[in-house]
């Protein structure tokens, strides 16, 4: 019995950092998706129903927050993981509060992680008793 690969959605506007996140969950054995702005990541996370949302601020046409404002309104989006992953860092924006009142599952500085921490982030939140 084959074990379905849990859905990965990245909704990020950085070409280089999603190919990278991009292979290291794909050898990781996860499916991924990627949405370039708030709008794409939005519409993909609607009809595809992720696992799990890795999601960027700063984008172009809908910023993160936005993004995740509007997940959070639908009756599937306001319970999935989202991990927020931005260079803002909390103590010199105070858009983060309006971040933390969306509920994100995690929230992680992209300069200070790197892709491995992100990985296991991802596993944590998917499987909190392993």
């Amino acid at each position: 019995m084959s074990e379905t690969k849990p859905l990965l959605l990245i909704v990020e506007d950085d070409d280089v950092f999603i190919k990278a996140l991009q292979i290291k969950f794909e050898k990781e054995n996860y499916d991924v998706l990627v949405g370039k702005d708030g709008e794409e990541g939005l519409d993909l996370a609607r009809r595809k129903h992720p696992d799990i949302i890795l999601l960027d601020i700063v984008m172009p046409r809908m910023n993160g927050m936005e993004m995740l404002k509007k997940l959070r309104e639908d009756s599937w989006g306001e319970n999935v993981p989202v991990v927020i992953m931005t260079n803002i860092s909390t103590d010199t924006n105070q858009q983060i509060d309006n971040v933390i009142d969306t509920q994100p599952s995690y929230y992680l500085i992209k300069s200070n992680t790197d892709i491995e921490e992100v990985v296991d982030k991802v596993k944590e939140l998917l499987h909190p008793s392993e």
